[in-house]
Formats: structure tokens, sequence, C-alpha cells
């Protein structure tokens, strides 16, 4: 049962603090491109921010359950305040800290709230490398900054299908075509940063090929089916529905958002996947 509800919150607090991130890294991105819908994307992601701090402070309080086994642990005061002194508390406290950034940002007006709410996002995208398996391995020092990368690209994805949809809502065809052009180009580059971050990342975090069939390694292999399922939905989006919303079609608006919500639950998904690998699993077991 503790077990269930703590990594049920972790997932939680993966979408929900990634969301929120990705969102301010699109405002970062694209604000003078949105006529319309500037605003609320700002908001959604100061609410998704808000939101996100509550689960993450939840996630860190239940953590003491899977301890001792039961819910009783979250009101056991020693184990909170040595759990608050460890990696986790750590890593609460950078990615609370990211998270307000990024609420600030939101509220505020000027190129200086873009800044803040930029370092937020950042530091959201740090907080992930400050525990796990990652910082535990002796290869640490490739590890963490690849791991960065990863979850940055991660961010910027996942928390650009939100504003992409509100944008071919509220934009002109016009303008919602060049958004959707312009995330696409970065995409290009972006995408395969991301896919050879994974890469590398289990080519030294798995100790040898068997460790594919363990439930670890099985669970990868769900993420990289995943990571497939959104190339296919991202080609279409940017060779055929993209070019069709800038000549008009009001049906290709309609068809943009229905893929783009698609690519948002499989990255949730993932999201969930991951918390339950990183959670309950080890890359050697």
């Amino acid at each position: 049962m503790a077990d269930s509800i703590a990594i049920g919150l972790r997932a939680l607090a993966f979408i929900a603090a990634l969301q929120a991130a990705g969102a301010s890294l699109f405002l970062s991105l694209f604000a003078e491109d949105l006529e319309h819908a500037g605003a609320a994307v700002r908001s959604f992601a100061g609410r998704t921010a808000a939101a996100a701090a509550l689960i993450v402070v939840a996630h860190q309080l239940v953590e003491p359950a899977r301890l001792t086994g039961d819910l009783s642990g979250v009101l056991d005061g020693s184990l909170q305040a040595v759990l608050l002194a460890s990696d986790i508390g750590t890593t609460t406290s950078i990615r609370i800290l990211g998270l307000a950034l990024i609420l600030i940002g939101g509220v505020a007006n000027g190129r200086a709230s873009g800044l803040v709410a930029l370092a937020g996002s950042t530091l959201v995208a740090v907080s992930f490398a400050l525990m796990g398996h990652t910082a535990a391995a002796d290869e640490r020092w490739i590890l963490a900054p690849v791991l960065f990368l990863h979850l940055f690209i991660v961010a910027f994805w996942f928390g650009a299908l939100w504003p992409l949809h509100l944008a071919t809502r509220l934009e002109s065809a016009g303008t919602a075509a060049r958004v959707v052009e312009r995330f696409s180009r970065l995409a290009v580059w972006w995408v395969p940063a991301l896919f050879l971050a994974g890469v590398v990342m289990a080519a030294v975090l798995l100790p040898d090929l068997a460790a594919l069939a363990t439930p670890y390694g099985m669970l990868l292999w769900v993420k990289v089916s995943g990571f497939a399922l959104l190339m296919g939905l991202a080609s279409v989006n940017k060779w055929r529905l993209g070019p069709r919303i800038g000549r008009g079609q009001d049906s290709a608006a309609r068809l943009l958002r229905v893929s783009l919500s698609a690519e948002w639950l499989i990255i949730a998904a993932v999201l969930a996947v991951t918390a339950v690998m990183t959670g309950l699993y080890s890359p050697s077991h």
C-alpha cells in the first residue's frame, strides 16, 4: 500500500514538474510568436507549477512510509528528518525552488520574468540528476549531465504539447502554422539528442545484454516502444498536419490537436513507467 501510494505520487510529480518546466520553456521560446494564446499558456504553466509543488511535497512526506512498510511512517518525525537531510530532501528542495521560480516568472512581466522562469525550468531538470541510479553510479560524471540533457529535452517536448494545442485553438491559422513549424524545426535537432542520451545512459547503467530481460530492462523496452510511437506521430504533425494548417484547413487543426493529445498521453505513460523503474527496480537486478 505504502509503496503504491509513494510510486503513484512519484509518477504524478514527474509528470507535473516536467509539464510545468516545459510550458515555461515554450513561453521562453515562442512568447513573441503568440498573439492570443500567450496569456493562457502562462496561466497554465503557473497552475501546473503550483500543483507540481504540492505533489512533490506530498511525495516527500509519504517516502518514510516505504521504509516502515505502512503509512504510519508518515508521522515518524525522525525518519522525516533523515530523509530531508538525504539526497531525496535535496532533490525535493531544488525541485520546489525551480517550480517556485516558474510560478514567479509566470505572474511577472518583462524579459526578466522569462529568465527567472527559464532558471526554474533548468533547476527542475537538474533536480532529477541529484538522486537515483545515475547519482549512485561510479560513472556519475557522465550520467548526470546526460540525464540533465535527456530530461531538459523531455520537458521541452512534453511541456510544449498543451501550449501547441492552445495555439491551434486561439491563434489564426497562419500564426498556428508558424508556431508548429518552428517547434518542429527545433525538435528535428533535439529529439535525436534525446534518443542518443537515452542510449548512453542505458549502455552505462545496464551491466550486460541479459539485463534487458529483467523487470528494469522490460520497462526500458516499454519506454523505447513509446518513443517509436511518438516519432510516428511527430512525423505526421510536421510533414502533413502542420502544412495543412497553414493552408487554412480546419480539419487539420482538429487532427493535430488529437495527435498532440495522444503524444501527451504517451509521454505521461512513459514518465509513469520511469517512476516505477527508478523507484522499484535496479539496472543490475
